[in-house]
């Protein structure tokens, strides 16, 4: 069986995750307390479901810490178990909460709707380093749903790595294992003619391909990456978020993503993600 748990704050989008796998073909269940995983994952594998979705409810905390040896169980009975959790930063989750109206799940009389969401962050720290992390801050729906389409779309063995691009005027993506800075480059956007273009475009690939500096730290990324990925594979990691950002997301980040992807793809499966280029 496939078995996909969906999890993160209050806000991030789960609901539309869950919806696009319940309509990719998904058996689903919304709310699950922890404490009925593994009888609902028993039944659902007796019933010969193939593939399923189970959003978990995080407000019974005291069941997270056997969440590790559960997963482990459920892959040693040879379940494909993929894990996603969702978050965004607190001005983003008050914001979505403003414009729905809807109640925090931890919310009373005495916290206020920041107080519930750093709660729920504390509450659900440990399960983030189980589960593949995605930032949904910056994303439209659309692109929400894309995202979860590729990833729910990979073959399930072995690590996937995604490579991400990003502006760090619009603030640092949570969900990167690693960081890179490519404000030190040449800018196209001083270019009128590049300015309205992307890193993928033929006129800012040509701007930025010979340039040394751009060159030497493409291969520098390249050979870090390459190097460790061993490392992360012997760690049993699913997934491997690398970040490039630039001032604005648009030209050099993207063109290093790009490029990175191609010299990587003969070392592991690879997805690629632009957050500041919507289409």
């Amino acid at each position: 069986m496939q078995l996909i748990l969906i999890t993160g704050l209050s806000g991030s989008g789960k609901s539309v995750a869950l919806n696009v796998l319940e309509d990719s073909g998904y058996y689903y269940v919304d709310n699950l307390p922890l404490e009925l995983l593994s009888q609902t994952v028993a039944f659902l594998a007796a019933t010969e479901h193939a593939r399923v979705a189970l959003c978990i409810d995080t407000r019974s905390p005291g069941a997270l810490g056997d969440l590790p040896r559960q997963l482990a169980e459920f892959r040693g009975q040879g379940h494909d178990v993929r894990v996603l959790f969702l978050e965004a930063k607190a001005d983003t989750l008050i914001k979505r909460f403003s414009e729905t109206r809807r109640r925090h799940p931890l919310s009373d009389e005495q916290l206020t709707l920041t107080e519930c969401i750093g709660r729920e962050r504390e509450r659900l720290s440990g399960l983030a380093d189980l589960a593949h992390r995605v930032d949904t801050s910056d994303l439209g729906p659309n692109t929400l749903r894309n995202w979860i389409k590729d990833l729910v779309g990979l073959p399930p063995a072995g690590l996937t790595l995604l490579l991400e691009s990003f502006g760090f005027k619009h603030g640092l993506p949570l969900d990167a294992d690693c960081v890179f800075d490519a404000r030190c480059l040449p800018n196209p956007n001083y270019d009128p003619r590049l300015k309205p273009l992307t890193g993928r475009d033929p006129a800012v690939i040509a701007f930025l391909g010979p340039d040394p500096a751009t060159r030497k730290m493409l291969e520098d990324i390249r050979r870090f990456v390459a190097d460790w990925l061993p490392a992360f594979e012997r760690d049993n990691r699913s997934y491997l978020t690398i970040a490039i950002g630039c001032t604005g997301g648009q030209h050099r980040s993207v063109y290093l993503i790009e490029s990175l992807a191609g010299l990587l793809r003969d070392r592991a499966r690879v997805l690629v993600r632009h957050r500041e280029l919507k289409a």
